[in-house]
């Protein structure tokens, strides 16, 4: 059965995996090989703090079935400067073996839900450019692209990312 909660530093070794898993996947084809083939959970995992105090600018939650973490979702106030009014989801990730078992729509429901309680009417985040499948389902979720474009440098290598943004409910 699947469950939501809040992220804990205890965690932070099974996100890193999930993470690392799912851009290796998800990202074969739009990042070089060598790239994939340098992540590792152990580097990834230290770069996480999951139980910072006071008033968080991020959250992150983990979907959970039984022992195993197989999702998170990191949301918070946008950083967007036309968009410091929004709320982001800054990162969805599924373990590629719980991709299409609704581990991505429950996270999204549970960091929607906080968006909204912290009184945000709208919501942003980006996609990969040329990431459809990532597109699809957050277009099947009720997400459009709104047509702003940005460029950054992930692992070293300069991509480009494409807003997607909606209403809260």
């Amino acid at each position: 059965m699947l469950s939501v909660r809040a992220a804990t530093n205890s965690d932070r070794r099974d996100v890193a995996k999930v993470h690392v898993l799912s851009w290796q996947v998800g990202y074969r084809d739009l990042i070089p090989d060598d790239v994939h083939d340098q992540l590792r959970p152990e580097d990834r995992a230290s770069r996480y703090n999951f139980e910072q105090s006071g008033e968080a600018k991020q959250r992150t939650f983990v979907a959970s079935e039984g022992d195993d973490i197989v999702g998170f979702v990191t949301f918070g106030a946008s950083n967007d400067v036309d968009s410091n009014d929004k709320g982001e989801i800054f990162d969805v990730y599924v373990d590629p073996a719980s991709w299409g078992h609704g581990v991505g729509p429950a996270l999204l429901v549970h960091a929607l839900s906080h968006l909204q309680e912290l009184s945000f009417t709208h919501a942003i985040l980006w996609v990969l450019e040329g990431n459809q499948r990532a597109a699809r389902f957050y277009e099947i979720d009720g997400w459009s692209s709104d047509g702003t474009i940005r460029e950054d440098v992930m692992w070293g290598i300069n991509v480009t990312g494409r807003r997607f943004t909606r209403s809260l409910p």
